[in-house]
């Protein structure tokens, strides 16, 4: 894994300091879009490898993600790659998304197959000229703009809808074959569930980078509903250190921090690539950003 890394000397011994990325959401409301440019502000020192923003469920804020991602090319020095889906539109639609991508010089893709039009647990199915699965829409990608990189999504517990963890691992096999260079998984919070599903993944001749997507807890309540409807286990442990915190946002903030020793702890077992879904939220990954070794640019050139 180290050699996703890169070496930093401090003047005694080579550091390696682990790549991240962040994923983000288009914003609401103008509050929401202030809170989104205060984080990716207080963030983009960080110099993130790219940072993604997301796609609602059958394309319902393509037009936000659009913007989002275009501001962020044009403000910032940062790599944006947009989310996009198979829900909700017809593959002419989806081409020409992609397109206008290409146009404006996003050359990374999140490609996603998409949540049910009516929700997670309600019967799934696509535009009835849309790409059809996860693979197609690959395909169909690299086909029209090979110069884009393409992430996927990957599942530890696998995918809810899997019928088992062949079937699961078969599906990402095929992302790979259709073109896919990077898997991002969904949130875990017991470590060992991405070791075993890693040792699944390479021992099915999988070699692309498997990155962990890490969920840093602001509000564990509502953290807790949203992975659990997309299939993430939440450990007894877990939910004790946040019992009784509900109406106390100071004290969650500090126990969230110390949780936080998850990521230390893949660091530990060589894992060198880090994906944070952020929640449009800054504190929590700059902390564990910070106990990573990473630090905003201009913080380094003041160290050095």
């Amino acid at each position: 894994m180290t050699d996703l890394a890169t070496a930093i000397t401090d003047g005694h011994a080579a550091i390696i300091r682990p790549k991240i990325s962040f994923e983000f959401f288009p914003p609401k409301t103008e509050e929401m879009e202030r809170t989104l440019w205060t984080s990716i502000e207080r963030l983009a020192p960080l110099e993130p490898s790219f940072v993604s923003v997301t796609y609602g469920a059958g394309g319902s804020t393509r037009e936000r993600t659009h913007a989002t991602i275009a501001r962020i090319l044009k403000e910032t020095a940062l790599l944006p790659a947009a989310h996009l889906t198979c829900v909700g539109a017809s593959r002419h639609e989806i081409d020409e998304v992609v397109d206008r991508y290409h146009e404006v010089g996003v050359r990374h893709i999140v490609a996603l197959r998409g949540d049910p039009p009516g929700g997670i647990g309600t019967p799934y199915y696509t535009h009835a000229e849309g790409y059809q699965s996860s693979p197609e829409l690959i395909a169909g990608i690299r086909k029209r703009h090979p110069d884009i990189e393409i992430s996927v999504s990957a599942y530890p517990e696998k995918h809810p809808e899997s019928r088992d963890f062949d079937a699961d691992i078969d599906m990402l096999k095929a992302k790979v074959d259709a073109g896919a260079t990077r898997a991002i998984t969904q949130v875990f919070f017991d470590n060992d569930l991405y070791f075993r599903y890693l040792d699944r993944v390479r021992a099915r001749g999988i070699d692309i980078p498997i990155v962990p997507g890490i969920m840093p807890i602001h509000n564990f309540k509502q953290a807790r509903g949203f992975v659990t409807r997309a299939g993430t286990t939440v450990p007894d442990w877990l939910a004790e250190k946040f019992d009784g915190l509900d109406d106390d946002p100071e004290t969650r903030k500090l126990v969230a921090a110390t949780v936080a020793g998850q990521v230390h702890k893949l660091a530990k077992h060589g894992v060198d690539t880090f994906h944070f879904y952020t929640m449009n939220r800054a504190d929590l990954v700059f902390a564990i950003s910070h106990l990573l070794g990473i630090r905003p640019k201009s913080a380094n050139k003041a160290a050095a």
